[in-house]
């Protein structure tokens, strides 16, 4: 086929298993399961697959590895070696959140939620699998699908290239549903596009007291309080305006009744830079602010700080077969100049290794409440773009192929 013939091709594939792809993601966003025990979600996948045909191996206990071997003459060497591997990428666990949207397919797993949209990953490449598998003979070497578990707390990659994921790899192609960017839009632009992802936690070491006599101990809950804004002028005042970060503190807990004075409380929180210089630095400034600030009431306290994902950066090449695609398959008009974000993803463990693009599939629209933020109780999407990321998927991969 020409190349205008087979996105001719993808797209009208694509367009035939829309309502499927609709009907996958509703399955998975009732049944979700949280990071490392998403056992009956690879239970799901590898049936699916199975009943596609496709061959598979399951590692790290939950993740999937599946392959599509392309048929097209030049697709291997006489020694079975692929002309050229690609590898397709989909997260699949969820977030322990309580789903508040009232959907008929709201989670039926009460405290686990999918609010970051991994359901629509799934739902998403299992629809590019099924359109490359039909379209063998047009693969000028071998599809590598990467099914991850625990991306929510940054292991999984880490996980899934100790299993092997990118041996014999030559490229990576991952995306991410996102409310920040208009359904029907994709971006996919070149360079740094998500934030470095670390983790802290903060121990407060107080002295207990009857709640009465409030002077006869060292409150560690009003220490742990007071810690939360402190900790905000790490960003207000320690590090430039020019350069982004985010302190946020998603935990806090201290206390065992009413009547009595906390002796112990703990914080644990995440930060979010874009450069290295401002990560180096973090460390270093927030232990200085925790233990002025404990010492200042009486206290002690005690950082914990954990480095979690680098900031992602598509590769310059990747990006701009991806673009090409989006343009190919949607027009001009799809392509998304979002700026990016400094949320962080684990992807970018995979791209340290193998040059590859993350990109943005636009998920935003008032119409039909797709409004809300990713990790939000009240997370929706526009379905009517999940089709978009299949064919993108697809395209992506037999352009990469053919080259």
């Amino acid at each position: 086929m020409k190349p205008e013939e087979l996105t001719a091709h993808i797209l009208e594939a694509g367009a035939a298993i829309e309502d499927t792809i609709v009907a996958t993601r509703r399955y998975f966003h009732a049944h979700p399961e949280l990071s490392t025990k998403e056992l009956s979600t690879s239970n799901s996948i590898c049936a699916r697959l199975t009943r596609m045909g496709i061959p598979y191996e399951r590692v790290a206990k939950t993740g999937v590895i599946a392959t599509i071997k392309g048929t097209a003459p030049d697709a291997y060497d006489d020694q079975g070696n692929p002309r050229r591997r690609i590898a397709l990428r989909a997260d699949i666990d969820a977030l322990p959140v309580t789903e508040e949207t009232g959907l008929p397919y709201e989670s039926k797993n009460t405290g686990v939620m999918h609010a970051c949209g991994h359901d629509c990953h799934i739902a998403m490449m299992l629809g590019a699998v099924r359109i490359l598998n039909d379209m063998r003979e047009q693969l000028h070497g071998e599809v590598r699908i990467i099914f991850q578990p625990a991306e929510e707390i940054s292991i999984g990659s880490r996980m899934m290239i100790r299993a092997g994921a990118l041996e014999g790899v030559d490229g990576l192609f991952g995306m991410h549903i996102w409310s920040d960017v208009d359904a029907g839009e994709i971006s996919c632009a070149p360079g740094q596009r998500m934030a470095n992802t670390d983790w802290f936690r903060i121990d407060v070491q107080g002295i207990s007291a009857h709640g009465s006599m409030p002077h006869k101990g060292v409150d560690a809950i009003v220490v742990a309080a007071e810690l939360v804004n402190v900790i905000q002028t790490l960003v207000s005042r320690d590090i430039s305006p020019f350069e982004p970060l985010v302190v946020t503190v998603g935990e806090i807990h201290g206390g065992e009744a009413r009547n009595i004075m906390a002796g112990s409380a703990y914080l644990t929180g995440t930060v979010r830079t874009w450069s290295e210089k401002s990560r180096r630095m973090v460390p270093e400034h927030l232990e200085h602010l925790i233990k002025r600030t404990a010492k200042a009431f009486g206290a002690k306290a005690k950082l914990t700080y954990e480095e979690g994902n680098a900031g992602l950066s598509n590769d310059k090449a990747s990006a701009a077969r991806a673009e090409r695609a989006v343009v190919k398959l949607f027009g001009e008009e799809a392509l998304s100049d979002y700026e990016g974000t400094l949320a962080g993803e684990d992807f970018a463990e995979y791209l340290k290794i193998v040059p590859g693009v993350f990109a943005f599939v636009g998920c935003r629209n008032p119409k039909v409440g797709a409004v809300h933020p990713q990790h939000s109780c009240f997370y929706r999407v526009d379905e009517s773009v999940l089709v978009r990321g299949a064919e993108l998927a697809a395209q992506y991969a037999v352009d990469f192929l053919a080259e």
